[in-house]
């Protein structure tokens, strides 16, 4: 895989800020140490502008090429996950309870080996704005990004970012144009009935048979509501009351997720559910609130630059190396906010084997940073060639 020279030279060093990075894991909106330690890094490679405290400890950084052109902008996440690590690598995690298990230490280092080559060669007219993000596993860091203003305030163009992808070959690149991924959505249910001796039920409102009716009526909503070539799902993945063998109690609770692409079949789930959650309620003779939490949009690319990241990932990574119409999945990525505010994609990087994502095993695979990087710093050339 062609991998950029300078880049390349950059690989030990590359390996070093992510392991740092990876022993100092920080979740949602509370980067203070990672931010620190890519704001030294940017300011060392000399960027042109050094914006903090977007988002609480978000960064945008400016790279000024040669001469007058747009500005476009490449983002990385940065926060880690409540997950307890046991890699048992030499650079785990120190910090209990915390580990970067999805990644965006490595994500991090990309955009961070990208933007030293481009401070040293700016080969690029117009700008770049490097987007270093917090908050993208819970908190939605790239909508509060947004909605502060940083595609007006930066003058930003087009949007692109990259996720690495564990069993996708080492290096190779996925996207697809249109849906990416998911839109999530999160319901909870909350049921009240009358409690009493299990020996009595006829005494009793019993919450326990009302929710496995509605959990079996809510699987209809996928199997009888929805068009079968439409992709949708409804997993319920919680359901917890009770305290006694010889007890029926009082309460109840449900809850799971929803996953979809087209905003007229959330609005269907959301109409189903309600009239589910309270026809069951009264058949059971309960009373039940239905909470229901529109979370991220779905990860829509845009065809033409698509189509166009593709192409640059090519020269990376070999035409063989690209899948250009890869399938959309039903995970979800608030880098669907900033695709909402300005056309861009979003690419997969495949890492090779190793343990999934969000997996306490997981080690982001030091070797792929450069392809990353590189794709970052040609993307930017050849979307904005000096004249």
């Amino acid at each position: 895989m062609p991998v950029l020279n300078r880049i390349a030279a950059l690989a030990p060093e590359m390996t070093e800020w992510r392991r740092a990075l990876h022993r100092r894991p920080e979740l949602g909106f509370a980067c203070h140490e990672t931010a620190a330690f890519v704001a030294a890094r940017l300011r060392e490679f000399g960027v042109d502008e050094l914006h903090e405290g977007i988002a609480q400890t978000g960064i945008v950084a400016i790279i000024k090429g040669q001469g007058a052109g747009p500005t476009i902008g490449l983002r990385a996440d940065m926060d880690a996950l409540p997950i307890t690590e046991i890699t048992g690598a030499p650079h785990a995690s120190e910090v209990p309870g915390r580990m970067h298990a999805c990644g965006h230490d490595g994500h991090t280092t990309m955009l961070l080996g990208a933007a030293k080559y481009l401070c040293e060669t700016r080969n690029f007219a117009g700008r770049v704005a490097l987007i270093f993000q917090p908050a993208e596993e819970a908190g939605g860091g790239a909508g509060v990004m947004v909605a502060e203003g940083i595609f007006d305030r930066f003058g930003i163009t087009q949007v692109y970012g990259i996720h690495n992808s564990p069993n996708q070959p080492e290096g190779s690149f996925a996207t697809c144009p249109g849906p990416l991924m998911a839109a999530v959505d999160t319901f909870e249910i909350h049921l009240q009935g009358r409690g009493g001796h299990g020996a009595m039920p006829h005494e009793t409102a019993d919450p326990v048979v009302a929710a496995v009716g509605m959990v079996a009526a809510i699987q209809t909503i996928v199997s009888r509501n929805h068009r079968a070539l439409d992709d949708l799902v409804v997993s319920v993945t919680q359901i917890h009351t009770g305290s006694a063998d010889n007890i029926v109690p009082d309460t109840a609770y449900i809850c799971g997720t929803v996953r979809s692409f087209d905003p007229a079949v959330k609005a269907m789930v959301m109409r189903r559910m309600a009239q589910i959650v309270a026809g069951q309620a009264a058949a059971y003779d309960v009373t039940a609130r239905l909470d229901y939490t529109e979370g991220y949009p779905a990860t829509v690319n845009d065809p033409a630059s698509t189509a166009f990241a593709a192409a640059v990932a090519a020269e990376v990574a070999g035409e063989t190396g690209v899948n250009a119409t890869a399938d959309r999945e039903m995970g979800a990525e608030d880098f669907s906010y900033m695709l909402q505010a300005r056309p861009g994609a979003y690419l997969f990087l495949g890492q090779g084997p190793g343990a999934g994502l969000h997996h306490p095993a997981y080690d982001f695979n030091d070797a792929v940073a450069p392809v990353g990087a590189s794709f970052f710093a040609r993307l930017v050339e050849r979307a904005q060639p000096v004249r």
